[in-house]
């Protein structure tokens, strides 16, 4: 995977919810995940470590860093 440049993914992406420990955007527009090249779901950005995630449905989902955050991009089944 190449260096996933957050400011430019995320320009593309729909805002939906931020805390403390994360922020989450909506692919509403189908772009390509940096891991896999499938289009994925959600972007979750980690702000805090350690974060612990509450999945409330099953997912596959791919990761990547961008500036020691880790950055998770879910696939639905």
């Amino acid at each position: 995977m190449d260096d996933v440049e957050l400011d430019e993914l995320v320009s593309a992406l729909t805002p939906r919810e931020e805390n403390r420990a994360l922020k989450t955007y909506q692919n509403t527009v189908s772009v390509a995940c940096p891991a896999c090249g499938d289009p994925f779901d959600d972007l979750v950005v980690c702000k805090e470590n350690p974060t612990s995630l509450n999945l409330s449905q099953q997912l596959d989902f791919c990761v990547g860093v961008d500036d020691d955050r880790a950055l998770i991009f879910t696939h639905k089944r």
